[in-house]
This record gives C-alpha cells, structure tokens and sequence, in this order.
C-alpha cells in the first residue's frame, strides 16, 4: 500500500483515527465500547479503523436542513 504525502493511511489506530474525527481518543473509545461510532476491526487484540468506515461514519452524521436542500439546488 502506497501512501501520498499528507494523505492518511488506510488503516488507522485509535488516536490516529480520533484526530482524523477531530475526537479525543477517550471520546472514541467510549463511542466504541457503547456500540456508537464508526465501524473498526480487532486484530490480534488491537483496535483499528478503515479509513473509508471514517468517511462513511462522517458522511452519515450530515443534517440536512431546509436551508442546505434549497442551497444545494
């Protein structure tokens, strides 16, 4: 897997994957251990996130309003 400068990996550890959120690690583990927050693999014991599961979960967390619909034509 090549990775291009600045751009983040594709696979993802705990504080990596809460700054890319802009979360605290704590608030992601907490989300994790609820059963919120975005999807993540256990391997070996570890936690890890996939960066394209990141986007979904962000995607996701859009609100459209009234005002956004009528912006976006």
């Amino acid at each position: 897997m090549k990775i291009e400068p600045n751009q983040p990996p594709a696979r993802m550890n705990g504080p990596t994957a809460a700054k890319y959120l802009g979360l605290s690690k704590s608030t992601l583990d907490k989300m994790r251990v609820d059963g919120r927050g975005p999807r993540y693999l256990k391997i070996g014991g570890r936690v890890f996130y996939r960066l394209t599961d990141l986007d979904a979960y962000i995607e996701a967390a859009v609100i459209e309003t009234t005002d956004s619909r009528a912006l976006a034509g």
